[in-house]
């Protein structure tokens, strides 16, 4: 655990396809000087094999180097992020799995993931859920709307068209951007994400 005296931000990875939004927002966390904890799934971990170029355990590796990062396992329920009495600043789940949802929204804190944010919503904590998954069913509505009244935000990723992106890349980094800005660690999105109005304004 990082030792200079700021609370962390949690970042729990569920089995959901979108690992690279997760390695985006931890890095750039760390690139800010932010403590970091972060848990996953054994899903988040096979999804991760998937998709990404690097192992789960080479970025966790990785990430460790920065003297800012903290893993713990998903089972490790005596880890302090289990409590409402260890400090965190903010937490989000990214990508969030539709069965994470659901845990979150009926309170089952059956692993360490679930647990953190179920601490964040008592705790009146800043929680981004970043969903993954399409199209969306009346359950997993029913779930983000509880979620939603329970004061956390969910965040689809949900590309800017407007920016016209050029990759996939210019996607996730927006989607990173907007979930630093939801956890509070930034006080707006960098100028180049923002919309400025129709060009035909006017016209």
């Amino acid at each position: 655990m990082s030792d200079n005296g700021a609370s962390p931000v949690v970042v729990g990875i569920s089995g959901a396809s979108g690992s690279v939004m997760a390695r985006g927002v931890i890095e750039r966390l760390l690139e800010m000087g932010r403590p970091v904890v972060a848990t996953a799934s054994p899903a988040a971990r096979m999804v991760w094999r998937d998709e990404m170029d690097e192992s789960f355990g080479d970025a966790l590796e990785r990430w460790g180097d920065s003297g800012l990062f903290t893993h713990y396992a998903i089972g490790d329920m005596t880890a302090p992020i289990a409590s409402g009495t260890f400090s965190v600043a903010s937490m989000a789940v990214v990508p969030c799995s539709m069965a994470t949802i659901a845990a979150i929204a009926v309170g089952l804190s059956d692993n360490l993931l679930r647990r953190a944010a179920d601490v964040c919503i008592k705790e009146r904590r800043r929680l981004v859920l970043v969903p993954r998954d399409t199209p969306l069913n009346a359950i997993h509505l029913e779930n983000m709307a509880n979620l939603s009244r329970l004061g956390a935000t969910i965040l689809p990723p949900a590309p800017a068209f407007y920016l016209k992106p050029q990759s996939v890349s210019d996607i996730v980094d927006f989607m990173v951007e907007r979930t630093l800005y939801a956890l509070g660690e930034t006080e707006a999105l960098p100028d180049a994400m923002r919309y400025k109005g129709s060009h035909d304004a006017g016209s």
